[in-house]
């Protein structure tokens, strides 16, 4: 699951946490503690916007919730570069 999600969010280059969550059928909480490792290891950003600038208040804070791929590549092997 966790290939799979970094694979779509590669493909993607920004996206949601409410399209991961459609998209992976996956409850948003779960979707948060797997982005974690993703974030730690720096192949990804999480930008937090405080809403969709309507005024209304009623976004789902999953919608505003954006992840943006930042083009490491994760393929290789650290120590020798090995795809």
């Amino acid at each position: 699951m966790l290939l799979n999600l970094r694979n779509y969010i590669k493909q993607r280059g920004t996206v949601s946490l409410l399209e991961l969550s459609q998209h992976f059928s996956t409850p948003a909480d779960a979707l948060r503690g797997m982005l974690q490792h993703w974030l730690r290891k720096g192949v990804i950003q999480k930008t937090d916007n405080a809403g969709c600038q309507q005024g209304c208040c009623g976004c789902d804070p999953a919608q505003v919730e954006i992840y943006h791929w930042q083009g490491k590549d994760t393929n290789k092997i650290a120590c020798c570069h090995i795809e």
